[in-house]
């Protein structure tokens, strides 16, 4: 049963992801087009989600934001993955004077708090979704990093590396035939929990008006856009609010039952 639940929750991601990225096919409306005629609009057949302070409607921005929001979360998430692995296998095979070097960088860059660091990179290199991502990946690799270096050492002196050490295999087999298999599950399971993670920071980055700039689509500036017509027009942050909750909230279920599924797995 709990096998069926994990699956069916994991098809509903892949689904929401794929979605992201043809939703803008599905908009009723031009994201951009602004008509003045139809200023802070209640939903209506016309708007489903009404429209914003220039007559926007919000459910294409919505739709369009699908693919920015997403493309974002993930072009960021690939990037620190990647590096931060690489960089970790790196430090747990190497000596104690390079290992030494690169986690006291990594507690360095860590003792600074995410979003304080990123706004400050922001601050100086200037808004943008290019910037963004940028500045973020420049602390989130660290985890990573930090994260696989602990796993690489569970398994550096297990039997069945030096069994393959003595035999021979070079560092490079050792690492994608005997390390990663081994190493690959946590952090898949960290991965899909970052997405959630990941998605609200950029999206409060774009709030606080440091990230994806108007009129640019995202569900960040949205919500930054709306906050001034609360009281008259709440639909503005009522919809963008709930796609990032129930987005959110989707994958940082899909991360837990991921880590439960593969405990059971690997049980």
């Amino acid at each position: 049963m709990q096998k069926k639940i994990y699956l069916m929750i994991l098809l509903v991601g892949i689904f929401t992801i794929a979605l992201a990225f043809i939703a803008p096919n599905f908009a009723p409306n031009d994201p951009l087009n602004t008509d003045f005629a139809h200023i802070l609009e209640k939903p209506s057949e016309q708007y489903p989600f009404g429209t914003d302070q220039v007559g926007r409607c919000i459910l294409s921005r919505i739709l369009h934001g699908a693919k920015v929001s997403l493309g974002m979360t993930f072009a960021l998430l690939g990037t620190v993955f990647i590096l931060g692995v690489l960089i970790g296998i790196v430090s747990g095979l190497s000596g104690r004077m390079v290992d030494t070097v690169i986690m006291r960088f990594v507690d360095m860059i860590l003792s600074f708090p995410e979003i304080v660091f990123a706004i400050a990179v922001v601050g100086i290199i200037g808004p943008g979704m290019k910037n963004t991502i940028f500045a973020l990946s420049l602390i989130w690799w660290t985890k990573y990093a930090r994260f696989t270096r602990i796993l690489v050492f569970s398994v550096k002196k297990s039997e069945y590396l030096n069994a393959a050490k003595m035999a021979g295999a070079g560092t490079i087999k050792r690492v994608f035939k005997y390390i990663l298999p081994n190493i690959i599950s946590p952090l898949v399971v960290q991965f899909v929990l970052d997405i959630g993670n990941i998605m609200l920071a950029l999206a409060g980055l774009s709030f606080l008006g440091l990230g994806v700039q108007p009129p640019t689509p995202e569900w960040g500036n949205m919500l930054n856009e709306g906050r001034a017509y609360l009281q008259t027009a709440p639909w503005l942050l009522i919809y963008p609010g709930l796609t990032i909750f129930f987005t959110v909230s989707l994958f940082n279920i899909l991360g837990d039952m991921t880590r439960d599924f593969l405990d059971i797995k690997n049980a």
